[in-house]
Parts: structure tokens; sequence; C-alpha cells
């Protein structure tokens, strides 16, 4: 498990390109067979990636957060951006198509992750944050979820918004995830911009094609900085940070939020012109 440590915004603006990926991007989530792990303090939000072939792998309990079993005092969001797999929790088998999102709350001692064929695996994406109380683990698939409609195809943002775990749908101590989906011909993504200083953020940027890139924008929203990145990357956003981005191409991303509340519209509106 590779630790991350908090950044201050001061310190950030001094930071080269080389450190801004250091302490924020994320790659290389899904090696074959293996588990990546990446503990930010912001929040103290761990993110990961889950690449099952042949093989079952479990997610257990590790030094790094002093515990037995991972849920021992944490509650964890999964989602598959892979092919088809399982994931069986406490004995309890969680079928996982492309795209669907299962919650497991805190107390659940075994966590079992397979795919359906190792040709085309499945790749779980996760998003836990520390928990104070058990809720039930509930699962939900992409198709079953209308979503909303936002932007335009004038303003290159036709995206449909799709709330997973929130308020209002699967319960949880402090997560909130969903995806966005952007549809064709469509880059731009939360823009115009926010910050929340009540809760971290993180971005998984999947379904871009091998050559396309994504120009991620951070920092404060008077001292902007960006980050260049590929297929299956995630970013780490601090609370103090914007967070938003274009593509050389439409994509999918998964967003996920810790911190002081879940409430998916608690957020700090950032204006066209104070940006720079």
């Amino acid at each position: 498990m590779e630790i991350r440590y908090s950044t201050h915004p001061e310190h950030a603006k001094t930071f080269t390109t080389e450190q801004i990926r250091e302490h924020y991007l994320i790659e290389a989530l899904f090696e074959a067979g293996e588990i990546k792990l990446v503990y930010s303090m912001e929040d103290r939000a761990i993110v990961g990636g889950i690449s099952p072939l042949e093989d079952v792998i479990a997610l257990k309990g590790y030094d790094e957060i002093k515990a037995d079993y991972f849920l021992e005092r944490r509650e964890v969001g999964i989602f598959n951006v892979g092919g088809s797999g399982k994931i069986k929790v406490d004995g309890d088998t969680y079928e996982m198509k492309t795209k669907d999102c299962l919650y497991v709350g805190m107390g659940k001692k075994e966590l079992l992750f397979e795919s359906d064929s190792a040709a085309n695996p499945a790749k779980f994406y996760l998003f836990s944050a520390p928990a104070h109380k058990e809720y039930p683990t509930q699962q939900v698939a992409f198709n079953d979820i209308e979503g909303d409609r936002m932007g335009s195809n004038v303003n290159a943002n036709d995206r449909v918004i799709k709330r997973m775990i929130h308020e209002e749908g699967i319960q949880s101590c402090q997560i909130a995830m969903g995806m966005t989906k952007l549809h064709a011909g469509s880059v731009w993504n939360s823009m115009p911009t926010h910050t929340h200083n009540r809760r971290m953020e993180v971005y998984l940027y999947f379904d871009l094609d091998e050559q396309d890139r994504m120009f991620h924008m951070m920092g404060e929203p008077d001292q902007t900085r960006h980050i260049v990145m590929k297929n299956e990357e995630a970013v780490i956003s601090p609370p103090w940070s914007i967070h938003c981005g274009v593509a050389t191409g439409s994509y999918t991303f998964i967003w996920a939020m810790a911190g002081e509340n879940k409430t998916y519209r608690d957020m700090d509106a950032v204006s066209m012109n104070e940006l720079r």
C-alpha cells in the first residue's frame, strides 16, 4: 500500500510537473493478477485497483491501517470497469458486469474478487474511507439508473451523470460515488468548475482510446495546474483544489468523495472570470 501525504496549497504552487504527478496522479492501477492500493491522507481515503486473472484475489487487512481485515473500521465502494466478474462478501456472491457498482459496509471480513474470463478480466476499482457504523451491502447495475442528462453538444459537454452511492441512493457513512459518461463529440467535464472544502475527491478516467489524453485541471482557482493522463488512471483532488478536465476524445469517469458530508450538491462554484 503506497502512502500519499496531504499538501498545502501554498506548497503545491511550487511543484514541478514531476512533483505534481508524484503527489496526485495514480498510474498503473490495473496490473494483471495484482492489487494496487494508494492511501491518501486527504480524508484518509484508499484508492485501489484489483485485476484478477485465473486466481481469486482476496482484499485483506494491512499494517498501514493497523487492521486485521480491510473493513474493520472502513467502508468501500467498488466499480467494475473491465470484463464481467464476481465479488464474494462473507459468502454472498455478487455478479458484477461492466460499470456495475457494489457498496460494502464496515464489519464485513471476507472480500474475494474474481474474473469470469482471464481473456477478458474484470477490473475492480475501489474507493474506501473510514466508517463509524455498518450499512448493508448493496449493488446497483449501471443500466438500472437512468441518470441526469446535462450539458450540450454546443458546449462540448453533453453527458449523463449517474449517482450510485449518495444520500438518496445506496447509503453509506461518508462515501459518495457515481459515474459520468460523455457522449461522442463531448470532451469537457465539471466546467464551470468548483471546489468543496468539506470533501476530497478522486476521478478515475476510462473508456479513453489508447492514443487519447486527458488534461485534468487542478489547483486553487487562481493558481491552476494541469496533469496529462491516460486511460484508466486516477487523480487525487485535495479539498481546496478545482477538479475538471478536457480530453482529446469522449470518455467516462468515476467520481468518489469522502469527508465532512455526502451531499452531492454541496460545492463552491468558481466563476469563469476567477480562473487563472
